[in-house]
């Protein structure tokens, strides 16, 4: 019975980062690794605390309050739009953009970019690795 525990718990941390593709998991799993030498007691990312970083306010880079959703919007799956240049953001959501997580080189700059812009430094890994659970699961 043990054993059959262990089976659907693992089953389940992987069907967790199974939504990525090939080369995000690579990514997600070093984001784990990070998150765990920060904190030995982290088990997984979590898309709720992701959800909480997405949508909280702090003042950004530019002095103004804004969060993720300022230029993303609230619905990942509904264009958002630059606050600063008006340019249309395509739908962070990948069930209706296939494109999104895809690009490990991308997601890392973005990450490290929009951060930056609302939070006024980079990420950690936790919050980078419960922010992607967030977007994956729209």
């Amino acid at each position: 019975m043990k054993k059959y525990t262990l089976a659907l718990l693992l089953c389940g941390v992987l069907a967790n980062a199974g939504g990525f593709s090939p080369s995000m998991q690579g990514y997600i799993a070093t984001l784990k690794s990070e998150a765990k030498q920060a904190n030995s007691s982290f088990v997984d990312f979590n898309a709720k605390r992701g959800e909480q970083i997405f949508t909280s306010k702090h003042i950004g880079k530019k002095g103004d309050l804004i969060s993720c959703t300022s230029c993303h919007g609230s619905n990942l799956a509904e264009n958002g739009k630059n606050a600063t240049t008006n340019k249309i953001i395509k739908p962070l959501a990948p069930s209706v953009n296939k494109s999104r997580l895809t690009d490990t080189k991308e997601v890392q700059k973005w990450l490290r970019r929009n951060f930056k812009d609302v939070y006024n430094r980079e990420g950690t890994a936790l919050e980078k690795g419960d922010v992607l659970y967030y977007i994956q699961s729209k």
